[in-house]
Formats: structure tokens, sequence, C-alpha cells
């Protein structure tokens, strides 16, 4: 019989691109019986995963006092040798399924504590004690998981001193944004933006005062893919001079985020420097440099190193409308210098970059969980 993996997640969609798309789709095709427990309308087999679905929270406190529990109950119902989870909020869903003696699995996409200081709906006054209290709930529960995974290896190293962490970035499928041999030869006159959610920690006025500053001169477009949260932020985006010269496309499917990347003239990372993006290794930078376009991306020492070790992109002040203007305005006036940046972009993705490489990483880690007991315990009854 193969090894049962259950995958949870309360936070986030039921087709998350690093959640489902990679690590469940990968562990499917290594032979593992794969279940994913996440919010969905209806439950469904799809790509060799099963989905099992739980109601959509309807707010941010139903999610946390009910959603959680309804992913706990039904993971419980999946009998699973090994669970997977995704989300702080899971932490004491974890602590429960390690006391049913099974295995548990933390995922940890971002540093929890540090992304205190810029959520919205946290006053000022509760950001630093409570990511104190973050750090601590997170530092006395991680002991108690069979493994932890990292998203980057700034994470991983908070957590160096237990005894089973990887690192398994979140690094680009590269079929999903161009094949072998290709190269985008006409792009259309836009940049874009690509993302979950747009918020002003994102760069989000920045990048619309930009396209002010160049509306007089060029015809250039930003086109924004995402959620704009709050609702508010997109009012106040909608009264910036420069909202006349963007597209805003909502969320789309992972077609349409392959194709609006693969015809921009460049693709836009203008984080704020909050701790935790400083630190980042945001998806949407190696997408953009998988298909090929040119990094508009904020001049943070990580951002620098990849960027600068590539000669992909331009690097600039996100909190400067003008240089991220001037950074546009560059890429679009010198076609060819913006063609050479795409082609070696995708060459570092196609040689380091890719999910390919951290699906071994991630497929090694199971191994050692789950075929070495499997060989213990076939050990101990021939012992017995």
């Amino acid at each position: 019989m193969p090894i049962k993996i259950c995958v949870l997640t309360s936070a986030h969609p039921a087709f998350d691109v690093r959640i489902f798309h990679k690590e469940c789709k990968s562990l499917a095709r290594a032979g593992y019986d794969v279940t994913l427990v996440a919010p969905h309308r209806e439950s469904q087999s799809i790509d060799g995963v099963t989905l099992r679905a739980v109601a959509p929270a309807t707010g941010r406190f139903e999610r946390w006092f009910k959603t959680t529990w309804a992913v706990y109950r039904a993971a419980v119902a999946v009998d699973a040798d090994v669970y997977h989870f995704h989300d702080p909020e899971l932490l004491p869903v974890g602590l429960l399924l390690r006391a049913r003696g099974k295995k548990a699995i933390y995922d940890i996409h971002e540093d929890w504590p540090l992304t205190v200081s810029y959520k919205p709906y946290v006053p000022k006054w509760l950001q630093r004690p409570l990511a104190k209290i973050c750090s601590i709930v997170e530092s006395l529960t991680v002991r108690h998981f069979s493994g932890l995974i990292a998203a980057t290896p700034e994470i991983a190293a908070r957590f160096s001193g237990h005894s089973n962490v990887c690192v398994v970035q979140n690094y680009p499928i590269r079929e999903e944004f161009f094949s072998e041999g290709t190269e985008n030869s006409a792009r259309s006159d836009y940049v874009t933006y690509v993302g979950l959610r747009i918020t002003k920690a994102r760069g989000a006025e920045e990048m619309v005062r930009a396209m002010g500053l160049l509306a007089e001169s060029h015809s250039i477009r930003l086109k924004l893919a995402g959620a704009i949260e709050p609702t508010a932020l997109l009012q106040q985006l909608e009264a910036t001079p420069g909202w006349t010269s963007i597209d805003y496309l909502g969320s789309l499917g992972r077609a349409g985020v392959s194709e609006l990347i693969r015809n921009a003239i460049a693709g836009l990372v203008v984080l704020h420097p909050e701790p935790n993006y400083v630190s980042s290794h945001p998806v949407k930078l190696f997408e953009y440099m998988c298909a090929g376009i040119p990094v508009i991306a904020s001049d943070f020492p990580v951002f620098r190193s990849i960027i600068d070790g590539a000669k992909c992109g331009i690097l600039v002040d996100p909190l400067s409308d003008r240089q991220i203007a001037d950074a546009i305005k560059f890429l679009y006036t010198h076609p060819e210098d913006a063609r050479v940046m795409g082609a070696r972009g995708r060459l570092a993705v196609s040689s380091r970059y890719n999910w390919q490489h951290e699906e071994q990483t991630l497929l090694e880690m199971y191994n050692r969980m789950c075929h070495a007991a499997e060989s213990c315990e076939q050990l101990g009854s021939q012992l017995t």
C-alpha cells in the first residue's frame, strides 16, 4: 500500500501554486497517496491528488476559530501516515496530530513574527509584543514536529537547532513559462506586477505614481494581476495620478498569469523594506526570469545577489516613484538591453532557480522520514 500523505491548509486557496501545483503533484508523481485538505467549494480528484474540501471562511476570525478545526476533523478522517501543514494558525492542529502518534511536517512559507509589522489589522502598539509572542509560540511548538520545510535559507536558519530541517524554495516550474529553445521576439507595450495580493507594502502606490510620471511622454501601461487589498486601497489608487495607465485584471489562473508575464516588457517586484520582505525570495521574481523578461526589483541584499549575479534586471529604491519610472523607461527605450537581460534571467532559472531542483529536496526528505521508518518496522517484525 502506498504511504498516505495529508497536506493541510486553512489560509491558502486549494490550488495554491506551492502547495498544490508543486508539492502535492510532486508527491503524487512519486507514488504517494496524497490528500489535500483545503478551503474549497467541493471535493474532487485532480492530477493524482484527492482534494477534501472544507467550507471557505467568510472572514479572518471565522478562519482562525472555525476553519482550522474543520481542517483538523477532516485530517483525522483521512488517517494518513504523514501530515504536512502550511499555516502558522495550524500549529495547534499539528500538535494534536502528533499526540495521535502521527508524523507532522510544518512548511514555513514566511518568517511569521516578522509579518506582524505590516498586518493592517494589527494596531501599532500591539505589533512588537505580538511578534514576540508569535516567535515564542513557534519556537516552542516546532520542536515536537517530525520535520520542518523552510521556503528560504534565512527562514531555515531560525530553526537550525531542529534535527530535521530542509530548504525547499518556491522556484517556478519551467514549463509553465517557456519551452526549451524558444525566446520571446515581440512584446506588448506594458510592464506587469503579478501577485496573490496587491497591497501598500508590496509597492502598489509607488507603481501607480511611477506610471503617472511616464504618462505624458510614453504610452506604456502597467497591468496589475491579483487582488488589491483592502478595498479602501483600490479607491485610493483610482484617485491617484497614473491610474489612467493601469489595467487592473484581478486574479488570473495559471495560464493567464503565464501569458501575461511572457508578453511583458518587464516584471515589477518593488516590495517595501519590511523585515520579512528584505530576506524574502518572492516567486514572482523567478517567474519573471523564467519567462525571459527583465525584472525591476527592490534593492535588497538578497535580490541584489540574484539579479546582479544573473545580470537580469534593474534594482531600485522601492519607495522612489522616480527610480521605478526611470527603470521602466530605460527598458522600454532600450529593447535590446531588455532582451539580453531577459535571456540571462531565463538561463539562470533553467540552470538553477527551478522547481525540478527543489522537488528532489522535497522527495529526499520524505524518503528519509517514510522509508527509514518503514525499514525499522520491517526489521522489528522480523525480530519478533
